[in-house]
């Protein structure tokens, strides 16, 4: 089963992904970008606030390719349990707000390109925070972790999650961490 955490930066995804390592030690816990030469290539792009918004967006599809052949398919071949931090749904979510006035539909054009290849989530947790939260946990520190950019990523996850209710769990992130990592817990083991 491939299980997926998303969410605006700040909303505790990474928090959450550390502790279920207790709740599930015998998961395969991953992440993207992931830390491969790819994944490192991401982090650089996400660091220039002048990078193209176009290349950007196939960086992070070359990391999730990656992951997917080395990582998530071998696991799930194995009959493992995955629990990715992020994965392809932060794509379509953030690159589809990065190039917004730069292509029609631009989410849309995300999601065709990862059709032919990805391998969709069983379950998404979407850790739910309003923007103004996101952006203040998160520090603000690169281009993604603007208040008014996560509002736009925040209005793109909800058209997600309208698409397909039966795979993602809203969960209210703005609870506490003890509350919050309680409620994907429990989420978790009813799905498994």
């Amino acid at each position: 089963m491939l299980v997926t955490l998303e969410g605006l930066d700040g909303s505790g995804k990474t928090t959450v992904h550390e502790a279920l390592h207790d709740t599930f030690p015998d998961a395969i816990f991953t992440r993207e970008p992931t830390d491969s030469w790819y994944g490192e290539a991401v982090s650089r792009s996400i660091a220039d606030d002048d990078a193209d918004p176009l290349a950007e967006l196939f960086l992070y599809t070359a990391d999730h390719a990656d992951h997917l052949s080395r990582t998530v398919r071998p696991a799930l071949d194995a009959e493992e349990l995955v629990i990715s931090d992020r994965y392809s749904d932060s794509r379509y979510a953030y690159q589809g707000a990065a190039l917004e006035g730069t292509i029609d539909r631009p989410m849309e054009y995300v999601r065709g390109i990862h059709a032919a290849f990805t391998r969709p989530p069983d379950l998404t947790v979407y850790l739910d925070v309003d923007p103004e939260t996101g952006a203040r946990r998160s520090g603000a520190t690169n281009k993604f972790e603007q208040s008014e950019y996560l509002r736009r990523v925040r209005a793109n996850y909800e058209r997600l999650l309208d698409a397909e209710p039966s795979r993602f769990v809203r969960v209210d992130a703005t609870r506490s961490p003890e509350a919050v990592l309680d409620r994907v817990e429990r989420v978790l083991s009813e799905a498994l």
